[in-house]
């Protein structure tokens, strides 16, 4: 078992669902739980426009039981506003509390929050020793290796946070500088998992793509988990696929037609009930592309989805492809 503070108990190996904005919403994470997500958290939330008690802000606190154990992700750039923040998202009663450390966006990271603060670590550590005092849960981190290649500093990060009181840290294996670009480069965080002064779950993230690379960077890196985040866009067989290929060495078929059109609903089902149906159908639209890739026809069945007008049109159009036999031709 793998534990996050005294009440959190996760299986040997947990994979975790990366916090995503505009996507790890509660209908995607709906999904993904039901295909073996082990640990999620919700899109990230501005700590400012908590505090603002902005709309928006205030819905990604939305969170279910069936989706336990999970986290809300707080971000922002102010110390007494992150503790304060860190109090009103308790009270929305998650599991822990997740600090972005990550974010490399410019509106984020240029305003002093997500990746900024790994180039101020004694900030950092004011920040998360001020979440910590305002909330009884465990508080986690998910950052990366630096700020750039020159100012790799996520070992010093890591021991420093600890020492604050932080129950498990992530590592996305890029810097701020690279983005999303490049390979994630996993070898600090397997220097951070080898500290024998380390004693919190260690869960590495970037990459992870397959079953196969799974096991491999398991085998490899010797993390706790990992956290996968792009891969499950559209695709939350991924989780279940890693989890019986690193128990079994062997691979999964992948999902039938029945089970893609079956997600997709599922998905769309959550949203129209989370959102109602005129937001729920136009942000659906973005999602339709990664549940049919690579099918038959898919450029066909995604424009009339996009252009469907009422939850009766999309679920019509959803029966069509269930029944017409499409497959898969790359």
């Amino acid at each position: 078992m793998v534990n996050i503070g005294p009440n959190i108990q996760l299986p040997d190996f947990p994979l975790l669902l990366a916090p995503m904005e505009d996507v790890s919403d509660p209908p995607f994470r709906a999904v993904c739980k039901a295909h073996g997500a082990d640990l999620m958290y919700t899109e990230f939330i501005s700590s400012e426009g908590l505090i603002r008690a902005a709309a928006k802000s205030r819905k990604k606190l939305d969170i279910f039981d069936y989706e336990r154990p999970i986290g809300i992700q707080l971000f922002g750039s102010d110390v007494d506003t992150m503790g304060e923040c860190a109090a009103i998202s308790t009270e929305a009663g998650p599991d822990l509390i997740d600090i972005n450390y990550g974010c490399p966006v410019k509106q984020v990271a240029c305003r002093g929050a997500g990746a900024a603060l790994l180039q101020d670590i004694p900030k950092m550590v004011l920040m998360t020793a001020a979440v910590i005092r305002h909330t009884h849960l465990p508080v986690t981190v998910k950052t990366r290796l630096g700020w750039d290649e020159g100012t790799k500093n996520v070992e010093e990060v890591a021991e420093r946070l600890q020492d604050v009181g932080i129950a498990a840290l992530t590592v996305h294996g890029r810097t701020r500088a690279q983005l999303y670009k490049g390979d994630a480069d996993w070898r600090l965080i397997a220097k951070i998992k080898d500290n024998p002064r380390i004693k919190i779950p260690i869960f590495g993230n970037g990459d992870i793509t397959s079953p196969e690379k799974a096991l491999e960077y398991k085998t490899r890196y010797g993390v706790d988990g990992v956290m996968i985040g792009r891969a499950s866009i559209g695709y939350p067989w991924i989780f279940r696929e890693v989890k019986h290929y690193v128990a079994t060495g062997q691979l999964l078929a992948p999902p039938t037609l029945e089970e893609r059109v079956a997600a997709c609903q599922m998905h769309f089902d959550r949203s129209i009930e989370w959102k109602g149906p005129k937001v729920g159908i136009f942000e659906m639209r973005r999602h339709y592309a990664h549940y049919f890739r690579g099918l038959e026809g898919a450029k066909a069945w995604r424009t009339s989805l996009v252009n469907a007008e009422t939850p009766a049109d999309v679920l019509e159009i959803l029966q069509e492809i269930a029944a017409s036999e499409a497959v898969l031709v790359g």
